[in-house]
């Protein structure tokens, strides 16, 4: 018989599960206007508003000077790269530990990826940078893993002291901070998701964000088929020429969503960092366990907690007991190493002249093993991630770190740990 009382898990949902009637009631202001399409509309003299209110709002949340709203993140992705110039025969660094899209975008513009080291923060090792530039690289892509700020002073300063590029994704962290500037400002270009996992969220959609015009103008064109309208015209009076572009242009049914969200953003960021501050000061100092590293504490969203264990096997066994209380947790965020996905491993492309990977044999090359990749192997193995959310109260906070508490004297007198 147990010597505690199971708790009923909470869903571990953010912007998803804080929808409500401020997304219903844009969504009618939408449906009602039967103006769907961002640029077009049955009255002439009222032009389509969400997604211009949208991208308004979302440029003085952030603290800069461009958004342009998007189809999605990979697709804010893709744009981020054409507006960069970036194309066939250059590299993009970017972590082996990072989303789907992270590579594929880059794979998708015609570029190669160059299959980066973290650290300890699950961010970019900065000095990574040195060691895979070449004289091909054209730009760093940074991802802010799961609410936590890279290290942007350091990043920014390996790579603009050679040139590069840096993009910014944003995807998982919309709504933190580094030094006391939102993720999102501190590159040339980034990107973000309001994917249904993200920390607001329109099912789909995204966002593209810069302070410099001539990207904005680039990002523009190529999300709309070469076309520069002048709604933009009026913000960024074009400069340069048409070419052919994709399709990404945002609804005005997924803005007014997205809006409704981004008006929740600081609200969900609080209830989830107070979760946060229930639980850190409980298992800081546990003997064995170490918590994630981040380069700025106070900018971390904080909608998980990630614990350190010695090993496979006790991250592994650490998991199982905090499960068998109740505790969500996991060994994976959704995220895994690239060079374990079948698209690294076989190296292709939607055609054979697409990838960027053709003609290199054997494949997979070094630098898209395993073991090329040590530091990741070893960090990414050992962690129990424990994620917080909107649904969760404080007595969910205090159960989960009452739970860890348990399970580390558990197997502290077992000789586990």
């Amino acid at each position: 018989m147990t010597a505690f009382t199971l708790r009923t898990r909470p869903v571990p949902g953010l912007g998803l599960a804080a929808i409500g009637p401020e997304e219903e009631a844009l969504v009618l202001d939408v449906l009602r206007s039967k103006a769907l399409f961002r640029y077009a509309s049955l009255d002439p003299a009222t032009p389509p508003a969400m997604t211009a209110r949208l991208e308004k709002e979302f440029r003085d949340y952030i603290g800069t000077d461009y958004a342009l709203a998007v189809t999605s993140g990979s697709g804010a992705l893709e744009v981020a790269m054409a507006a960069a110039g970036i194309g066939p025969g250059d590299e993009v660094i970017v972590t082996a530990w990072s989303w789907v899209a992270c590579f594929t975008s880059i794979v998708r513009v015609g570029a190669k990826p160059v299959l980066a080291e973290i650290d300890d923060s699950l961010n970019l090792d900065p000095s990574e940078i040195a060691r895979l530039t070449t004289p091909r690289t054209r730009a760093v892509l940074v991802i802010h893993y799961q609410g936590a700020p890279a290290d942007m002073l350091r990043i920014q300063h390996e790579a603009h002291r050679r040139g590069l590029f840096v993009i910014e994704d944003c995807a998982q962290s919309i709504g933190s901070s580094y030094r006391g500037r939102k993720v999102g400002t501190w590159s040339d270009i980034a990107t973000f998701s309001f994917q249904a996992n993200k920390t607001m969220t329109s099912g789909e959609g995204g966002m593209v964000v810069t302070r410099d015009g001539w990207l904005y103008e680039r990002a523009v064109r190529f999300h709309d088929l070469g076309n520069y309208r002048s709604y933009h015209a009026a913000i960024q009076p074009a400069r340069g020429e048409a070419f052919a572009g994709g399709q990404f242009r945002m609804s005005e049914l997924t803005a007014a969503v997205a809006l409704a969200q981004l008006r929740k953003l600081d609200g969900l960021r609080a209830h989830c960092r107070g979760l946060r501050a229930r639980i850190v000061p409980r298992v800081t100092g546990l003997a064995g366990i170490t918590l994630r590293r981040s380069a700025d504490d106070e900018g971390d969203f904080g909608f998980e907690l990630y614990l350190f264990l010695k090993d496979v096997a006790t991250a592994a066994t650490f998991r199982e007991k905090l499960d068998a209380r109740n505790v969500n947790c996991g060994a994976r965020t959704g995220t895994y190493p690239q060079y374990h996905r079948d698209y690294v491993k076989n190296g292709r492309a939607h055609a054979p002249s697409a990838s960027p990977f053709r003609g290199i044999e054997p494949w997979p090359a070094p630098g898209y093993r395993a073991e090329d990749f040590p530091r990741t192997e070893e960090i990414t193995k050992r962690f129990v991630a424990i994620p917080l959310g909107w649904l969760y109260t404080a007595d969910d906070a205090d159960y989960i770190a009452d739970g860890i508490v348990a399970v580390h004297a558990a197997m502290t007198a077992a000789g586990q740990i």
